[in-house]
C-alpha cells in the first residue's frame, strides 16, 4: 500500500488519490457543465436544439474511440505522457469552442475536447496498476465517488455562470480547471505502468484476448448498459427541463444534479463494501436499484402523475445504482487480464461511452415539442433491464464453473 506523501514532491512515485480523482473529474466536468446552456446556445448559433444536442452525443462517441486507442498507447508509452498530452489538446479545443463562429464549427472543436477521455481512462488504469483486484474495486469506488461531486456541482455552476456571463463562461471554467489539473499531474503523477515495449500494432493484436473473454464482455456490458440509463438522461434531460418542466438554466442545473447525489452515495458503498461483499453482488444490486428508479418514474409518467420533482427525484436511484455497479464492473473488466489493464480499461470504457453516445443521440432526436418524459424513460428502462441480464449471466457462468 502506498505511503502518504505531499502533492508537490515531484513526479517520481505513485500519484496521490486526489490526483486520480481530479483527472477523472475533468473529463466528467467537460461532459456536462454546459448542459444548462444548450437551449440558449441553440438561440445564439441560430441552430436547431437537436443539432446542439449532438455536442453531447458526439463528445461521448469520440470519447469512446479515444478510449479504444489510448489503452494500448499508454501500455507502450506509459500513463503519464499520454495524460499530459491529452490535457494540452483539451485546452486548445476548448479555446476553439469559445470562439467558434457557427454551430458546426463549435461541434468540431467539441469533438476535439474528447481528447481528455485519456485522463479518465488512465486514472482508472493507474488504480489497477497500483492495487490488486478487490482493493482496486474499493479504490475505484472512492475515485468515482469523488468524481460524482463534479457532475453534481458542474451543471449548478454552469447554470449560474450562464445567467451571469453567458454560455462561454462555462468553457473558460474548463480551461482554468484543465490548467490546474495539468500542473497537479505534472508534479504528482509518477509513472505507474511498466512499459510493454511492444509496438502499437502488437498491442492492438492483443485485443482479441479480451474479446474472447466472456467475463470481460459480461462486466463491460453490465457497466455500459447500467450507465446507459444515465447517458440517455444526459441527452434528454435538458430538453425536458426547459420545454416540459419550464426550468431556467440555473434551476435546471440544480435539478440535473439529482442522479449525481445518488452516484456519490453509490460509490461510497462501493468503496466501503466491495471487498467485503464482492464485486458481482455489488454490480447485481446496483443494476436492480437502477431499474427500480427508472421503473417507478416511468410508471408515474405513463399514468400522467409525473412532475419535475418525481422525474428528477427518482434519478437519485439511477445514480445510486450506477455508483454501485460501474466501479465494480470496471474493476472486474480490467482484472480479467491484468497485463492488459490499460487496454481493458480503455475498451470497457469505449463500450460504455459508445453505447452512451448512441442512447444520448436517440433521446435527443425522440424529444420534440409537445412530447412527455415517457419516450426517454422507456429507453432508460430498457437499458437498465439489459444491464441486469448481463451481470446475471456473469454470475450464472461462475456458478456453473464452480
Amino acid at each position: 500500500m502506498q505511503k502518504p506523501h505531499s502533492l508537490l514532491r515531484g513526479a517520481t512515485s505513485h500519484p496521490h488519490i486526489a490526483t486520480l480523482i481530479l483527472l477523472a473529474g475533468l473529463s466528467a466536468l467537460a461532459m456536462n457543465v454546459f448542459l444548462p446552456s444548450l437551449p440558449g446556445m441553440a438561440v445564439y448559433f441560430q441552430a436547431d436544439y437537436r443539432l446542439m444536442q449532438l455536442s453531447v452525443a458526439l463528445y461521448l462517441g469520440v470519447n469512446a474511440a479515444v478510449q479504444i486507442v489510448v489503452g494500448p498507447i499508454s501500455d507502450k508509452m506509459g500513463r503519464r505522457p499520454v495524460i499530459l498530452a491529452s490535457i494540452i489538446l483539451f485546452i486548445l479545443a476548448t479555446f476553439g469552442c469559445i470562439f467558434a463562429p457557427t454551430a458546426e464549427t463549435f461541434l468540431v472543436f467539441r469533438i476535439g475536447q474528447a481528447a481528455v477521455a485519456a485522463a479518465m481512462v488512465l486514472s482508472r488504469a493507474a488504480v489497477r496498476d497500483i492495487y490488486d483486484t478487490d482493493q482496486a474495486a474499493s479504490m475505484l469506488g472512492y475515485v468515482t465517488m469523488g468524481v460524482a461531486v463534479v457532475p453534481m456541482v458542474g451543471p449548478i455552476f454552469g447554470g449560474i455562470l450562464d445567467e451571469a456571463f453567458g454560455w462561454q463562461s462555462n468553457f473558460w471554467l474548463l480551461i482554468l480547471s484543465a490548467v490546474a489539473v495539468y500542473l497537479l499531474t505534472y508534479f504528482d503523477f509518477g509513472e505507474t505502468a511498466t512499459k510493454s515495449g511492444k509496438t502499437l500494432v502488437a498491442q492492438f493484436r492483443e485485443y482479441p484476448e479480451l474479446f474472447m473473454s466472456p467475463r470481460f464482455w459480461g462486466y463491460s456490458l453490465a457497466s455500459g448498459l447500467a450507465s446507459g440509463a444515465f447517458f440517455a438522461y444526459l441527452g434528454g434531460a435538458p430538453f425536458l427541463g426547459a420545454q416540459v418542466y419550464g426550468l431556467s438554466p440555473a434551476q435546471f442545473g440544480f435539478y440535473f444534479a439529482a442522479p449525481a447525489i445518488g452516484y456519490f452515495f453509490g460509490n461510497f458503498l462501493s468503496g466501503r463494501y466491495s471487498m467485503r461483499i464482492g464485486i458481482n453482488k455489488m454490480v447485481l444490486w446496483g443494476c436492480i436499484v437502477n431499474g427500480i428508479g427508472v421503473g417507478l418514474s416511468l410508471t408515474l409518467a405513463l399514468v400522467g402523475l409525473d412532475s419535475v420533482t418525481s422525474f428528477f427525484g427518482f434519478m437519485c436511484l439511477v445514480g445510486l445504482g450506477n455508483g454501485m455497479a460501474i466501479p465494480n464492473a470496471t474493476a472486474g473488466a480490467i482484472s480479467v487480464r491484468p497485463h492488459l489493464a490499460g487496454s481493458a480499461s480503455g475498451l470497457s470504457g469505449a463500450i460504455m461511452l459508445g453505447g452512451g453516445a448512441g442512447l444520448s443521440g436517440v433521446a435527443g432526436w425522440l424529444l420534440v415539442p409537445g412530447t412527455t418524459a415517457v419516450p426517454l424513460l422507456l429507453i432508460m428502462f430498457a437499458t437498465a433491464i439489459l444491464g441486469l441480464v448481463s451481470i446475471a449471466l456473469v454470475i450464472k457462468r461462475e456458478w456453473a464453473l464452480g
